[in-house]
């Protein structure tokens, strides 16, 4: 089966029809969405175009899916960004059931999906952690290959015999510019699409009513942070449950 992934889209809908109007991605029997879907500009606008992939799409909550219904419903903010509180006000009633209805995990053709781990949704791994903290984070799963996401950065490597791949960020990419995602079938490939961030942008500017969209896109969209930069962030974070 061709599995196409795609994680933490982040509610960056050009970002996103970029991916799905990929040759690989259209001819996919199924497409993982890895989580963190619509915390950002066009929250419902994203929504929307994932319902329309149909029964295609296979659907697996993130920290971002689970924070924003909460927020939705209490104000509350989860996250430093001030774009978060800003897209749960945005999301329509009939939205938080939708979002509230996402698995932790799912199990397709014997590989398993989480968005961060498959036992917590909030939970950081690295390509460079410590062999005894994907021990911790994968203790009791019995698929060789599980596919992770939440972290933004693109990854494949071994962990006590399994297979981990991380596609990297849809919306909000760590590293190179453009959307990162990945192709399972015949092997593991990890994909970027790279697209015009200047329209991009100036098409968030124009399609969301977000205060500060020009900076938040410059930020996300047009001068992404280097891996370097979101490892230092996550320093020490990898490397225990702590």
């Amino acid at each position: 089966m061709n599995v196409a992934v795609l994680a933490d889209i982040h509610g960056v809908l050009p970002a996103l029809e970029a991916v799905l109007a990929e040759p690989d991605v259209r001819a996919a029997e199924k497409i993982v969405l890895l989580g963190d879907l619509l915390a950002g500009p066009m929250p419902v606008e994203t929504l929307e175009r994932l319902q329309a992939l149909g029964d295609r799409a296979v659907w697996v909550r993130g920290n971002a899916d689970r924070e924003l219904a909460a927020s939705a419903r209490t104000g509350g903010s989860f996250v430093p960004d001030p774009i978060f509180p800003w897209a749960a006000k945005q999301l329509r009633p009939a939205d938080l059931p939708v979002l509230d209805a996402l698995p932790l995990t799912v199990t397709l053709d014997g590989v398993l999906f989480c968005h961060a781990t498959p036992r917590d949704d909030t939970e950081i791994v690295l390509v460079d952690s410590p062999p005894e903290r994907w021990a911790e984070v994968l203790d009791g799963v019995t698929a060789e290959t599980v596919v992770v996401g939440h972290t933004h950065m693109p990854f494949v490597r071994l962990a006590d015999r399994r297979l981990v791949v991380n596609p990297g960020s849809v919306g909000m990419p760590y590293g190179a510019r453009g959307a990162h995602w990945a192709l399972l079938g015949d092997g593991v490939r990890l994909r970027r699409t790279d697209y015009d961030a200047e329209a991009a942008c100036r098409f968030l500017a124009e399609h969301c009513a977000y205060p500060d969209i020009e900076a938040w896109a410059d930020f996300f969209v047009r001068n992404p942070a280097s891996d370097t930069e979101a490892l230092r962030v996550f320093s020490g974070r990898g490397t225990s449950s702590t």
